[in-house]
């Protein structure tokens, strides 16, 4: 694995700020993000480039500032099966703080990106402080709770339900959209195969409902208020 560490006076980036505007890190207090930001450091990811490996030891856990991340398992088949595709501002691979020393998924840029690197060493001389380790634990509790409503999201919708959710969890309810994740990753992240998602495609243009050309979709009929 390669990437790029950029010292964050380069870029022009405020890392507290970052950290402050991320939903995942809302319930720490402003001591706690500055604590954050000084251990942390910004690293770009080329597209295709691999942050990690599965199996490989758990170092860091990350926060995406900008592009789209992609994690997936190999099965023994030699089968790529992806978990989800992680957008701006959201936290992954926090399991190695805790639960594994190595990472249970692959991480790739599926486009040029951004991360926040948070060494886990750092994390825990942090964690070492009960007011910081109430709240950081408290984060990751709500995150598991969304993570489980995910999941039974993904069980219980039908696919066109679970295709405009997408859509407007990665980009909003726009009337264009612009996409840099191809059809076969989108497949994977509403857990559907790309031959029912071609289909779908198929069936939604055909009723005037999108129109997908290239890296672009126009959605021509509103999906999103019976979305709930």
């Amino acid at each position: 694995m390669q990437r790029s560490c950029i010292a964050a006076k380069l870029r022009g980036m405020n890392l507290e700020l970052l950290i402050q505007n991320t939903s995942f890190f809302k319930g720490l207090d402003d001591d706690h993000r500055r604590e954050l930001a000084r251990i942390c450091s910004v690293a770009h990811v080329k597209k295709k480039e691999y942050l990690f490996h599965e199996g490989e030891q758990g170092n860091d856990m990350f926060l995406l500032i900008d592009g789209n991340i992609q994690l997936h398992k190999n099965t023994e088949d030699g089968r790529e099966v992806v978990i989800r595709v992680i957008k701006p501002g959201e936290v992954f691979a926090e399991v190695v703080l805790f639960e594994r020393d190595r990472y249970p998924v692959s991480a790739r840029a599926v486009t040029h990106a951004d991360v926040l690197v948070f060494p886990k060493a750092g994390v825990h001389r942090l964690l070492a402080e009960e007011g910081f380790r109430n709240d950081f634990i408290a984060l990751l509790m709500a995150k598991q709770r969304y993570l489980a409503e995910h999941i039974q999201e993904l069980t219980t919708t039908d696919v066109e339900c679970r295709f405009f959710t997408f859509l407007r969890a990665q980009y909003g309810e726009k009337e264009r959209i612009h996409t840099p994740l191809s059809k076969k990753d989108i497949a994977a992240a509403i857990g559907t195969t790309p031959e029912s998602l071609s289909r779908l495609i198929q069936r939604l243009t055909e009723d005037e409902i999108i129109d997908w050309q290239g890296k672009e979709i126009r959605i021509l009929s509103n999906p999103w208020d019976w979305l709930g």
